[in-house]
């Protein structure tokens, strides 16, 4: 499973929204990796940010 999915995963099992450091830490990866894969969902329209710094699966 590519970083993609895998903070996509991480997403979708949540129950409210999470910053990039929160990912990183469930997913147990780089942050910066997360913030690579952050930038993808959104480019994808895959993930929203319905506040500053906090992300969800669509």
């Amino acid at each position: 499973m590519d970083t993609k999915d895998l903070v996509l995963k991480t997403l979708k099992e949540s129950e409210s929204p999470l910053k990039a450091g929160e990912i990183a830490e469930k997913a147990g990866i780089d942050k910066k990796e997360v913030d690579k894969a952050i930038k993808k969902l959104k480019e994808d329209e895959l993930i929203e940010s319905p506040k500053r710094c906090f992300y969800s699966a669509k």
